[in-house]
């Protein structure tokens, strides 16, 4: 007999193996795989559709390659995932329990987004045009359906079965409700594969209705996590990367405005200039915000912050600042915008080879699969 205990609930006996032992030959190595690693294919899709989005000659081999990688770790983790489900459903019940855990589940739809995205960029240069925009379908299809059920599952969690301090709001909250924004900048991509009327008009202003449920979400919880900051000060040091996250909605509402209005349908001429008056302001306040999180991140590294998947919050966030200053720099011509995604692109790519290499190192060591100790 075990006892398991929520925060905030009472504690709940169950009959089993305990939470830190792993049940004999069931894959000992998967328990502690946790819905965070698919921050890691995030991270890694998106330095090739940021990349696709600069005018840099010659560099779409380099980026298919990573593409093909990214794809590869997402076959991989959802293989795995389902292994985590199928032999450890204790441990993975835990994490939608557990309120710090839960809202990770919405790097899932965004993993699948992130690829298929990625797919229609430069994945023909890979497998081909006609199979990558097959599977750019189908990864944006059920990316879709997934980030649905988690912008209303994970906050449903979280007032019914979580309890969570008040003044402990995390940039983390924001993963699940994003997830429908990434949606909204992946979905009008297909629009051109479409039959045209019906078709096409349908995935545009089911791209408009994500577009609003993630921006609504990330406006009510935006203030919580500003006013966590300044009332109980900064995050632990292994929670700084998470602030982050913020740019996630921002950059990727400025890209889902460009995509939304590029979009082959009767829209695009009202559309076109709401991306602009949209993305120029939303852009500077993202600029902002890596100016603040930046210095938080540096203050947090000279404490001696410990290396963690949290450090992939630097990669797709600042990805997405990058695909959506490109769009407003073709939009409007103007070369300040061209380098201000350049510049943004440089720190994603360093950010992506210093996650990349430490991950690679702790995959090999052991240490970031070893299983949760309770």
């Amino acid at each position: 007999m075990t006892t398991v205990v929520h925060p905030g609930r009472r504690p709940t006996p169950r009959l089993g193996t305990p939470l830190g032992t792993p049940p004999p030959g069931r894959l000992p190595a998967l328990r502690g795989l946790a819905p965070n690693w698919y921050a890691a294919v995030m991270g890694t899709a998106v330095v090739a559709t940021a990349g696709a989005a600069l005018p840099v000659p010659g560099a779409r081999p380099a980026l298919a390659a990573v593409w093909a990688a990214s794809a590869l770790l997402l076959a991989a983790l959802l293989t795995a995932r389902a292994g985590h489900w199928l032999y450890h459903r204790d441990q993975a019940r835990a994490h939608l329990l557990d309120p710090a855990v839960a809202p990770f589940h919405g790097c899932l739809p965004m993993a699948q987004l992130a690829v298929g995205t990625a797919a229609l960029a430069v994945g023909g240069e890979v497998i081909g045009e006609s199979a990558a925009v097959v599977l750019a379908s189908v990864l944006i299809t059920t990316g879709t359906l997934s980030a649905l059920v988690v912008a209303a599952g994970i906050p449903y969690l979280m007032v019914v079965r979580h309890r969570v301090a008040p003044g402990t709001a995390s940039p983390v909250w924001l993963l699940p409700v994003v997830a429908p924004m990434v949606a909204a900048s992946s979905a009008p991509l297909l629009v051109p594969y479409l039959p045209e009327g019906a078709w096409r008009a349908t995935v545009l202003l089911g791209a408009g209705a994500l577009f609003g449920m993630s921006a609504l979400a990330t406006l009510l919880l935006l203030p919580l996590i500003l006013s966590r900051l300044i009332h109980h000060g900064p995050l632990p040091l292994a929670l700084t990367p998470a602030l982050f996250l913020v740019l996630g909605p921002l950059g990727q509402s400025v890209t889902a405005a460009g995509n939304m209005a590029a979009a082959d349908t009767p829209y695009a001429a009202a559309l076109a200039p709401l991306a602009v008056v949209h993305g120029v302001p939303v852009l500077g306040f993202a600029l902002l915000w890596l100016a603040i999180a930046g210095a938080m991140t540096v203050r947090a590294l000279r404490r001696g912050m410990p290396f963690s998947l949290s450090w992939w919050a630097f990669t797709f966030p600042v990805g997405t600042c990058v695909t959506g200053a490109a769009g407003l720099a073709h939009r409007t011509g103007l070369t300040a915008l061209t380098a201000v995604a350049a510049v943004l692109y440089g720190l994603l790519v360093a950010a992506w080879a210093v996650a990349a290499v430490r991950t690679a190192r702790g995959v090999v060591s052991g240490e970031l699969l070893a299983a949760p100790r309770r």
